[in-house]
C-alpha cells in the first residue's frame, strides 16, 4: 500500500512540476524512510494520525538530525499526504497544521574576485588533451558569466549555443526558461568550443556515428558530462589556480556571480531573474553576504574597529 502510494505520488509529481532526478529521489529517500519508520510501529500511510507525523519528526530530532534535514523530510510529508486527499486516497490530511523546525539561515559561501580570476586563469592549463582544455575553458566561463545551477550546465543542448549568442537560453526548475546575457570572455570561450564540437560532430556523421546532442558530451550513460565530474574538475582547477579546494564548488561560482553583480550596483530583481529565483526573498539573502563583507571590511580596516 505505502509504495503504491510513494510511487503514484512521484509520478504525478514529476508529470506536473517537471520535477528534476535529484529531487524525486530525495522524495523517495525522505519517504521510504518515514514508511520504514511506519512500519517499525506497525503502522502504514493509510492508517498514519497527527501524532504518527510529530513522533516521527520528534524521532528525528533525537538522532541529531539538522533543521534542514527535518523540514525536506516534513516537506515530502506533507506534500504525500496533500497527494492522497487529493486522490480521494485519504478522507483527511493529517499533516495539514503541522509546522516545521525551520531551516538554519546560513550565508552562502561565495569567492573573492581574486579568486575567481586565478579559477578562470587556471582552466585553460588543466586537462590531459586540447580537447579538456577547450572544453574547461568554456565551462569555467559559461558558470560565472551566468551563475547557471551545475545541473543546467552540464545538460546544455548544443543548438542552445550556436550562431554566436549575446543571450543563452537557460532551462530551469520546473522546466521553466529564462534567459540570461553572455560576457565577452564567456562568449570567446563558448565560440570556440562550438566549432571544436561542430568539427567533432562532422566528423560522426561522416563515420556514421551518433551526433550527441550536448554542449558538454560524454560517452557515460546520461549522454553529458555529470554534476560529480565537474564537481570534481573545478576542485581540481582550484588547486592548480592556488585556491583553497574546500571554498571551491560549481555553487560558490553560482554565489559568486550574484554576490559580484550586487557589490557593483546590479538590481535584486534583475539577479532574481538571472538565477532563475521563483521569489526574490531567494535572492535577497545575497544582500546580507553584501552586508557581511561590508562589516568585515570596516572591522578589519577602520581605525576604530581595532581593540
Amino acid at each position: 500500500m505505502d509504495g503504491g502510494w510513494i510511487s503514484a505520488f512521484l509520478d504525478a509529481h514529476a508529470a506536473e512540476r517537471g520535477a528534476a532526478q535529484n529531487t524525486q529521489l530525495a522524495y523517495a529517500r525522505d519517504l521510504t524512510n518515514f514508511t520504514g519508520w511506519l512500519a517499525g510501529r506497525g503502522k502504514t500511510i493509510s492508517q498514519t494520525t497527527r501524532a504518527d507525523i510529530e513522533a516521527y519528526l520528534i524521532d528525528c530530532d533525537a538522532q541529531g538530525l539538522s533543521k534542514s534535514t527535518r523540514a525536506r523530510r516534513l516537506s515530502a510529508i506533507k506534500q504525500v499526504f496533500r497527494f492522497a486527499f487529493e486522490e480521494g486516497l485519504r478522507d483527511d490530511n493529517p499533516a495539514i497544521q503541522i509546522s516545521g523546525p525551520g531551516r538554519d539561515k546560513r550565508l552562502p559561501k561565495t569567492l573573492s574576485l581574486e579568486e575567481v580570476d586565478r579559477l578562470l586563469e587556471a582552466a585553460p592549463d588543466h586537462g590531459r588533451t586540447h580537447d579538456d582544455r577547450l572544453r574547461n575553458v568554456c565551462l569555467m566561463q559559461l558558470l560565472y558569466a551566468t551563475g547557471m545551477r551545475v545541473s543546467e550546465l552540464v545538460t546544455l543542448p548544443l543548438s542552445s549555443a550556436k550562431g554566436d549568442p549575446r543571450m543563452l537560453l537557460i532551462l530551469g526548475k520546473g522546466g521553466k526558461e529564462r534567459m540570461v546575457p553572455l560576457s565577452p570572455p564567456a562568449r570567446d570561450a563558448l565560440a570556440v568550443w562550438v566549432a571544436h564540437r561542430q568539427e567533432a560532430e562532422d566528423i560522426a556523421r561522416i563515420e556514421g556515428r551518433a551526433a550527441s546532442a550536448f554542449l558538454f558530451p560524454s560517452r557515460g550513460k546520461a549522454g553529458h558530462l555529470t554534476r560529480h565530474a565537474f564537481y570534481i574538475l573545478i576542485k581540481d582547477i582550484a588547486l592548480r589556480g592556488g585556491v583553497d579546494p574546500g571554498r571551491v564548488s560549481p555553487h560558490t561560482l553560482r554565489h559568486a556571480f550574484a554576490t559580484h553583480l550586487l557589490e557593483n550596483g546590479a538590481d535584486l530583481r534583475a539577479i532574481q531573474t538571472f538565477l532563475g529565483h521563483a521569489d526574490v526573498a531567494t535572492t535577497e539573502i545575497y544582500t546580507h553576504v553584501l552586508e557581511e563583507r561590508l562589516r568585515s571590511l570596516v572591522l578589519d580596516h577602520h581605525p576604530l574597529g581595532k581593540t
